[in-house]
C-alpha cells in the first residue's frame, strides 16, 4: 500500500463551467457533470488505503450532493485549479492525492494499485491517451505540486515525477469528450446523464 489514510482531493468546477466540451452529450448538463463526480467520489472512497475524500469546489449544488456521497468539501479559493489543489493540499495533514471528478468507470481495486505502485514517491497515472493526468500523489511530506491542465502528463514528468503505466483502464479513462462518454456507456456504465 502506498501509505494508510491518503486523502483524495478532487477538484470540481462550478456545474455551469465544468466540462465544456461535454455540451449538448447529454439533456441536462449539469445532471451529468455530477453524475461523473458522483460516480467518481464512490469509487475513490471504496479504494483500499483511501481514508477520505475531499472534492475542491466552489459550488454550493456540487458540495452538498458530493457529502450525501460520503465525501469532505475543501473551499476552492485558488485562482485555478492547480492553485485551489495546492491550497487544499497543503491544509492536509498525511499522504495526499489528487484524481479528476470524471473517472465515472473507476473501479477501487485500480486506483489502490496505482496508490501502492507510487511506493511513497511523488507519481502519477497517465490517461488513455497518454497525454493528460488521472492521477497525481504526493511523495510523503513533501508538496503535491499540481500541473493538470494540457499536456499535464508532460508537464509532472518534467517536474520530476515517476510516471506509472499499470494496466488501470478504469483509472485511465477519464470523460473529456463526447467519444469517451461513449466508450464509458459501451461498458454499460452512466446509461444516462442523470444516472450514476
Amino acid at each position: 500500500m502506498y501509505a494508510p489514510g491518503v486523502t483524495v482531493l478532487v477538484p470540481l468546477k462550478p456545474l455551469a463551467e465544468a466540462k465544456s466540451r461535454l455540451r449538448g452529450a447529454a439533456p441536462d448538463h449539469e445532471d451529468l457533470v455530477l453524475a461523473l463526480a458522483r460516480a467518481t467520489v464512490r469509487a475513490a472512497l471504496a479504494a483500499a488505503g483511501v481514508a477520505r475524500v475531499l472534492v475542491v469546489t466552489r459550488d454550493p449544488v456540487a458540495a452538498a450532493e458530493l457529502r450525501g456521497c460520503g465525501a469532505g468539501v475543501a473551499a476552492d479559493d485558488g485562482r485555478d485549479l492547480n492553485d485551489a489543489l495546492r491550497r487544499a493540499a497543503a491544509a492536509v495533514a498525511g499522504p495526499v492525492a489528487a484524481l479528476p471528478a470524471d473517472l465515472p468507470a473507476l473501479r477501487p481495486a485500480e486506483l489502490a494499485q496505482a496508490l501502492a505502485a507510487a511506493g511513497g514517491r511523488r507519481a502519477f497515472v497517465p490517461d488513455a491517451d497518454g497525454v493528460g493526468t488521472v492521477l497525481l500523489v504526493a511523495a510523503p511530506g513533501r508538496p503535491l505540486d499540481p500541473r493538470f491542465g494540457a499536456g499535464s502528463a508532460a508537464a509532472h514528468e518534467r517536474t520530476g515525477a515517476a510516471r506509472l503505466t499499470g494496466d488501470w483502464p478504469t483509472l485511465r479513462r477519464d470523460v473529456d469528450t463526447a467519444d469517451d462518454l461513449a466508450v464509458v456507456r459501451g461498458w454499460g456504465l452512466l446509461r444516462t446523464g442523470a444516472t450514476a
